[in-house]
Formats: structure tokens, C-alpha cells, sequence
């Protein structure tokens, strides 16, 4: 890393992270948290050293009430808060959740003072300082953020910000409430801020200019960036906690948190709120370090920098090769060498020409797909180590049930099981029946119907992974629960086979 005097951000600047995915994330359409989904998203902020975690609004409810209080009671290093509109009772119930400070909402823009809250400009002066005044007298760290600061009048704004700290205020915030501003605007209402107090910044995302903004506002004084883990939030989101964090440590070397956890934390907090990553999504989507097109391959292989701006596993990723229509025979004899196949040079060109083919026809080409093409090409036939052989799912009662019938070896196994659907019931047959050997993980399961109509084809992909190794295997039924069981038992054999370890008899 190296820096030029031109540089708006200094490496030795000390930036800190405050995440509000718990209280403006849980605000996205759809998202609700439970209690225990807090904690353990409040633990996983904890281990990658957020600074600070506003734990939800008390004001809410009481649910949300227990919901900051299991927070609370964690005793983590960060500073737990909670966000309180311009109420004292909004206050008090902040303090019967045992916070250790709150961030107090107060209108900034004449929009927000005289149509939403219906008062002046001078009661809203004096009634910020009454705020700040009775949060301190109750030993509260204290932040006061401005509300739709990016559309209020700067004189007034300053002046409002001043009268927060005069009267006791940690802290002041710079919010671009609705994503209306850029950069220059930022940086000139944080700059008139930095000479008042220390300064926040809260932006969102409307005009894909969240990152930008939060920049902005570091460069020009802010030293606590409001974030929100895979950027959740309303309409379009607020900035994403990630991709500050990487920005500040790539760009400029401000380091801010445990990169290393940052997708451990993006997969904890988008199973609890149900919302996927998007593929493309900068530091955590999938495609994020992963290389498809031949020349990319070819040059990753050689240089692992070439075509990547930061190693992956900075971020606590590892590296993949994808494959398809652009993938080359670097990229084919590099996914052959993981799965432990022998390839002529000659025989890894008709290989990627055939991967090409199966791309063409618009199929996602799985490490299944390419195993079965290597077999073909170089005329190796591989024993089977678990296939199925019979399978019989039942849903129509109190209890979804199935049955399997595998062979194992050379040996027949027959099993059941039971589950929360037919899927879940098939698939807990199948464990049953392989024992320790079916020790594998399914890291993703995907369904798509491939036609329309009550009669649909779906295509079933799985991703499993077992002793560090991951396979990809996709099957395509009129019937979703043969579909899944025969991508996962392809799975586990071509997992098992690569071990090439002795059977296990079946567990007692």
C-alpha cells in the first residue's frame, strides 16, 4: 500500500464503525428480528470489533424492549445503544433497557421541523438542549443526530449541532436521511460540523452513493460512520458496513474492524432476515472472487493478483473457478487437479470445448457436469461408491415420511425418515442409511422450475461440502423430492470417491 500526499484520508486516522443493522437494518421491508437473532448477530458484530451496536429502537415495544436488553446483558466491549426519537420517555424506557447510550433524533431541515414535527425553529433549538441535558443527567454516552441534515439549511444545522453539544452532547451526526446528496455536499456540511464536536456520519443509499458519501465525510472530519451489514436498511439501504470497512483498509489503510470476519457476518445476518446476497454484491456476493472467463482464469492462476484487488481471504473468503461458456483450459485443468483427475493436455482441450458447448445452451455448468464430461473424454470409468436405487415420499399425513433404498458399495442399504416436508424427510433417510459416511454439509440448496404449469420440471442444485472439499451438482425432475435426493446423493459420491477412504459399515 502506498500513499501520496494527495490522499484525503491519512493511514494513521482513526475511524470507528457504529452498526445499526439491529435497529435502521431491521427497518428494510420484511425484515423482522427475534430476540435471539439479536444476540447472535450482536455476538458476530462483537468478534469483528464494531465499535459501537445501536441495538434497536426501546420506543417500539416491548418485545423490542427484551430484544436490547439480551444485548445489554451480553457485556460486549461495544457500546450498546438505542435510538430514541426527540421524547424524555423515549429515554427512560432507553434506560430500562440498561443501554450505554442513545442516539437522539431531532429534525434538522425545514421540511422535517415544520411539516412533520409542526414547530419552530427556536423551540426546536431549546427542546434539543432540554433532550441532551436530562440523557446526560442520567450518565448516557449521547449522540444527536440531525434528521434530513443533508437537505436542512447549513447555518442552521450548525447552529442546531452546536446547541447539542453545549448542552452535554458526545457527539453529532451528519444524516443524509433519504440518500439525496453527494460527496462535495457532504464534505462541506462535515467539515462545518468537525468544528463543533466530534462528528458522525449517517448516509444511505438512493443514489448508489452511500460509500461516496461516507467517504466523504471521513475525509472531511467524521471519525464514526453509521453502517449496516450487507448495506440492509429502508428503500434503498444504508451504506454497507463492508464495504466502508474494506474501502478505508484497501484504499487508504485505516483499518476499522476483523476483516476476516466480515462474510462470516454477512451470511449470520442474511439468514436471520431472509434476504440473499446478491451474486455481484462487492465483498460478500458470490461472484465477488469468482472467475469464469478464460483469460481471468489464466491470469489468476498465474498471478493471484492479477484480476483480484485484495487477496479473499481477507475478507474471510476463499477463491473460486466457476465454470461455463468462458471457461478455459486453465480453468478446466485447475477444477480437474481439485477433484483429483488425470488429464492429457489434448484431453483438457476437448474437455473445455465441450464445457463450452453445455455454457452455450444456456446450462450453469456444475463440478458434477465437468466430472461426468472428464470420464467420458479420457475414458475412465468410475465406480460408484453410494447411488440410489429406490426412493418413496409421503406428505399427506400428521408426520412427512420416506423411505430409501441405496447401494452402498456394492451393498444394499434401505432406510427411513422423517422431516418437516418430503425433502427433509428423504434427505434424513438418506443420512440414516449412509451413517458417518453422510458427515458432509449442505452449504447451499437451490430450486428453479425450469417450465411452467402445474406439471413444471425443476432443477435441483446443491452444493456439499466434506473434509474441505465442495462439490456443485444439479438434477432436473417433474418431482422436486427426486430431484433433491438424487443432486445430493451425486454429491456425497463424488465427495466420497474423492476420498477414496474405505466404507464405513452402516451405523447401529
Amino acid at each position: 500500500m502506498t500513499h501520496s500526499a494527495n490522499d484525503t484520508i491519512a493511514p494513521d486516522r482513526t475511524v470507528r464503525l457504529l452498526d445499526t443493522t439491529l435497529r435502521d437494518g431491521e427497518q428494510a421491508p420484511g425484515v423482522s428480528l427475534t430476540p435471539d437473532e439479536k444476540v447472535e448477530i450482536a455476538r458476530s458484530l462483537e468478534r469483528a470489533g464494531v465499535s459501537v451496536i445501536e441495538a434497536g429502537s426501546a420506543c417500539t415495544g416491548a418485545g423490542e424492549r427484551q430484544a436490547i436488553s439480551r444485548v445489554t446483558d451480553l457485556e460486549l466491549d461495544a457500546r450498546v445503544t438505542s435510538f430514541c426519537r426527540g421524547m424524555e420517555s423515549d429515554i427512560d424506557l432507553a434506560l430500562d433497557c440498561d443501554v450505554d447510550g442513545v442516539h437522539i433524533v431531532v429534525p434538522a431541515s425545514d421540511r422535517h421541523i415544520e411539516d412533520k414535527v409542526g414547530t419552530s425553529h427556536e423551540d426546536n433549538l431549546e427542546k434539543t438542549a432540554e433532550l441532551v441535558a436530562y440523557a446526560k443527567d442520567h450518565d448516557l454516552w449521547v449522540e444527536v443526530i440531525g434528521e434530513d441534515g443533508s437537505r436542512a439549511d447549513f447555518d442552521y444545522l450548525e447552529e442546531l449541532m452546536a446547541t447539542a453539544v453545549d448542552a452535554g452532547a458526545d457527539r453529532i451526526c451528519f444524516a443524509d436521511t433519504v440518500g439525496h446528496t453527494g460527496p462535495e455536499r457532504t464534505a462541506e456540511a462535515v467539515g462545518r460540523l468537525t468544528d463543533v464536536g466530534p462528528v458522525s456520519a449517517h448516509t444511505h443509499d438512493d443514489l448508489g452513493l452511500g460509500v461516496a458519501n461516507a467517504l466523504a465525510a471521513v475525509s472531511a472530519g467524521a471519525d464514526l460512520v453509521h453502517c449496516t451489514v450487507n448495506g440492509l436498511g429502508e428503500r434503498a439501504g444504508n451504506v454497507a458496513l463492508e464495504e466502508v470497512a474494506i474501502a478505508l483498509s484497501h484504499v487508504y489503510d485505516v483499518e476499522t474492524l476483523e476483516l476476516t470476519e466480515l462474510y462470516d457476518l454477512a451470511q449470520t445476518v442474511s439468514r436471520a432476515t431472509g434476504v440473499q446476497l446478491p451474486p455481484n454484491k462487492a465483498v460478500i456476493g458470490e461472484n465477488a472472487f469468482t472467475h469464469e472467463s478464460g483469460i481471468h482464469t489464466d491470469g489468476t492462476l498465474k498471478d493471484d493478483k492479477m484480476y483480484e484487488p485484495y487477496e479473499p481471504e481477507t475478507v474471510g473468503r476463499e477463491r473460486r473457478l466457476a465454470l461455463g461458456k468462458h471457461t478455459g483450459r486453465a480453468g478446466v485443468a485447475a477444477t480437474l487437479e481439485e477433484h483429483g483427475v488425470d488429464a492429457a493436455d489434448d484431453e483438457i482441450a476437448e474437455i473445455a470445448n465441450r464445457v463450452t458447448e453445455l455454457g452455450d445452451r444456456g446450462r450453469r455448468v456444475t463440478d458434477a457436469d465437468l466430472l461426468a464430461i472428464a470420464e467420458d473424454v479420457t475414458g475412465d470409468d468410475r465406480e460408484r461408491v453410494v447411488e440410489l436405487l429406490d426412493l418413496s415420499a409421503t406428505s399427506g399425513g400428521a408426520v412427512p415420511t420416506a423411505s430409501v433404498r441405496l447401494d452402498v458399495g456394492g451393498e444394499e442399504r434401505v432406510a427411513s425418515g422423517t422431516g418437516s416436508g418430503p425433502v427433509d424427510a428423504a434427505v434424513s433417510a438418506v443420512r440414516e442409511a449412509l451413517g458417518s459416511m453422510a458427515d458432509a454439509e449442505l452449504d447451499s440448496y437451490h430450486v428453479d422450475a425450469v417450465t411452467g404449469g402445474t406439471d413444471a420440471v425443476v432443477t435441483v442444485e446443491v452444493t456439499m461440502i466434506r473434509n474441505d472439499r465442495s462439490v456443485t451438482v444439479a438434477r432436473s425432475e417433474a418431482d422436486i423430492t427426486r430431484a433433491s435426493v438424487e443432486a445430493m446423493v451425486d454429491a456425497l459420491d463424488r465427495l466420497l470417491a474423492a476420498d477414496q477412504q474405505p466404507l464405513a459399515p452402516a451405523d447401529d
